[in-house]
């Protein structure tokens, strides 16, 4: 699948990034989703692929968006016989995020990207639009950090993992009213905080690096991206788990659905008996074969944003396989109008 798909993929994701990025700063977090949906739309349906949308904007009939179901690529096409051949058919799920950090993008703040997640049929847990208590940490830590322990616990066994003084380390979290405890938790344990506005993808993978100064991810985030979050962690060996919150008084925010027993209800016609469950990275996503790819679109921990120049365009991405073991950063340089002059910093 990766010799197949990995440099389409990584052209999905640029595209989706320079149509977001046109809109920084212009105070349209609607438009910036919605130009990044339209580009990614239109770069895999070029692709020699049948795709199905497992994550997305939800299930919509007429929706603009990339929406849950939504089939993808070349041979999802009436004509596709002619195209495909059924026996070399890829027929793959994708979780996607066109544009992750709307409002970061919006207000031309560091942080968003385009992101997207594939493996094949079956590989990816079909989230449903809740939010997700999530922890991530770098693999050092993997398999002994513990979402069911404390904040002050994990630190302190994250602390002996990485060699470092509890007060060495950074726990980024979003900044809500639902993380007040969390916080001040953080805090008195004697770790440093990264408050975000949006964006906790990028915040998780950065854990698995060393270098970016983020040891961890703590707290209540959008279940989709969760398991989006998950399918790199998995590919880099870094710690990763997440528990569905149905009730949206933990919330605070609201949630799709009306109330906690709206919600357990959906959770159990989506075949989720155990509500509660708590689940790590290989669950989340159990492919035998895992592609994650992302575009910075504004400036980040990972990834420089997108960066115009008069007739072109420069991008960074990141693409992570579980089948090459590689995570590589992609530098791409776009011509569209005979510029002038190339961009190289």
């Amino acid at each position: 699948m990766e010799s197949t798909l990995g440099l389409e993929i990584i052209e999905v994701v640029e595209q989706a990034a320079i149509a977001s990025a046109r809109w920084m700063g212009k105070g349209e977090k609607n438009t910036a989703d919605q130009v990044a949906v339209e580009a990614m739309r239109e770069r895999m349906n070029k692709i020699h692929m049948r795709g199905r949308i497992v994550i997305g904007e939800g299930e919509r009939d007429d929706a603009p968006m990339l929406y849950i179901g939504e089939e993808v690529g070349i041979c999802t096409r009436e004509d596709a016989a002619q195209y495909c051949n059924p026996e070399e058919l890829v027929e793959i799920d994708i979780a996607v995020d066109p544009c992750e950090g709307t409002n970061l993008v919006a207000y031309g703040q560091p942080g968003s990207m385009a992101v997207l997640a594939i493996s094949e049929k079956g590989g990816l847990f079909a989230a449903p639009d809740f939010y997700m208590k999530k922890l991530a940490a770098p693999p050092a830590a993997k398999g002994k950090v513990d979402i069911n322990k404390s904040a002050t616990e994990n630190l302190k066994i994250l602390a002996e993992c990485l060699d470092r003084a509890i007060e060495e380390l950074v726990v980024v979290v979003m900044k809500r009213e639902r993380h007040n405890e969390l916080i001040q938790e953080i805090r008195d344990a004697g770790a440093r905080v990264k408050l975000i506005s949006d964006g906790d993808v990028s915040a998780a993978i950065s854990c698995a690096f060393a270098g970016t100064n983020i040891h961890a991810l703590m707290g209540i985030g959008a279940a989709p991206e969760g398991v989006i979050s998950a399918a790199a962690m998995e590919c880099l060996g870094g710690h990763f788990q997440g528990q569905l919150i149905y009730d949206p008084e933990v919330v605070k925010t609201g949630l799709i659905g009306e109330s906690k027993e709206s919600n357990l209800e959906r959770l159990k016609s989506m075949g989720i008996d155990d509500p509660n469950r708590v689940y790590n990275s290989n669950e989340l996503a159990s492919g035998k074969t895992l592609l994650f790819a992302a575009c910075g679109i504004t400036s980040g921990t990972l990834m420089e944003g997108v960066r115009f120049f008069h007739g072109g365009a420069r991008t960074e991405s990141l693409v992570i396989s579980n089948q090459s073991g590689t995570a590589r950063f992609v530098d791409t340089i776009h011509m569209v109008d005979q510029p002038q002059y190339i961009q190289l910093k």
